[in-house]
């Protein structure tokens, strides 16, 4: 089947390509910029916050993939982008024939309240209550994850982190699991998906520190507020009947490339 996904060039949508492409089907990666996906897939430009290229994007798409992003801890713009674009891809879709419409969400959305959580929310919501048959996946936080929590509240050579647990999961293997939905068609919410065991993201960043020899101090930040609370009740943690696979972080991160 020719399948769209949206997001193709990020940390999850590379390797759902590179699975769907490796499993025989017809991929396009869509991003605003329009660069190149893994190989073997088609790569097409367009911008789902104003529909520029999606009509021609989605022609001849039998499913949709959307794990597209937006880097923002505001709620209002969070639930506007997650609602406005999963609106627009459903109304497009439908009137291109698709079939399917696959989304990719996170564990805990709908318990911890974070700004970027409620608009997964409604994207849920959106996707549930739109023109095309549907699948929502939650996943946990990537073991990418770790890496860019380093960078984002670094001080120098401070690397300040959230005191959090969580069962983190290699993107390549949520990557897998869309491709694994894709064939089996749309299938409502399916349970989650999460890494092999629990770990808490200070351990995880002091590892991920002395393997690639960063020379950061790792100081663990308590989570405060609701936010907090949420957290240390279990609200990242996958819910009954999850979908748990490997690799560990210390495993993924022995066979990882170092990016420096």
């Amino acid at each position: 089947m020719r399948v769209l996904v949206i997001g193709g060039s990020g940390v999850v949508g590379r390797p759902t390509a590179s699975a769907l492409v490796q499993r025989g089907h017809q991929v396009a990666t869509l991003s605003r910029s329009g660069s190149a996906g893994p190989a073997g897939t088609e790569a097409l430009q367009g911008d789902l916050t104003t529909g520029a290229g999606l009509e021609r994007a989605l022609d001849g798409v039998d499913c949709v993939v959307d794990v597209a992003n937006i880097t923002t801890g505001s709620r209002a713009k969070a639930v506007r982008y997650f609602t406005d674009t999963t609106h627009r891809l459903g109304r497009l879709g439908e009137a291109a024939g698709v079939k399917h419409h696959l989304v990719l969400s996170i564990v805990g959305v709908d318990r911890v309240p974070l700004g970027y959580f409620a608009g997964k929310v409604a994207q849920e919501q959106t996707v549930a209550a739109g023109p095309l048959p549907w699948t929502i996946l939650r996943a946990t936080q990537f073991h990418e994850f770790v890496g860019q929590t380093m960078d984002q509240y670094k001080i120098g050579r401070l690397a300040l982190v959230p005191n959090m647990s969580g069962q983190p999961v290699a993107a390549a293997e949520v990557g897998a699991r869309l491709a694994e939905i894709v064939e089996a068609g749309p299938s409502g919410r399916v349970p989650d998906l999460a890494g092999p065991r629990l770990e808490r993201l200070p351990d995880l960043a002091r590892q991920l520190n002395r393997a690639r020899d960063l020379h950061r101090t790792v100081i663990p930040l308590p989570v405060p507020g609701a936010t907090g609370r949420a957290m240390r009740a279990g609200g990242q943690l996958p819910g009954p009947g999850a979908v748990l696979r490997g690799p560990t972080f210390g495993d993924w991160l022995a066979t990882s490339p170092n990016p420096a």
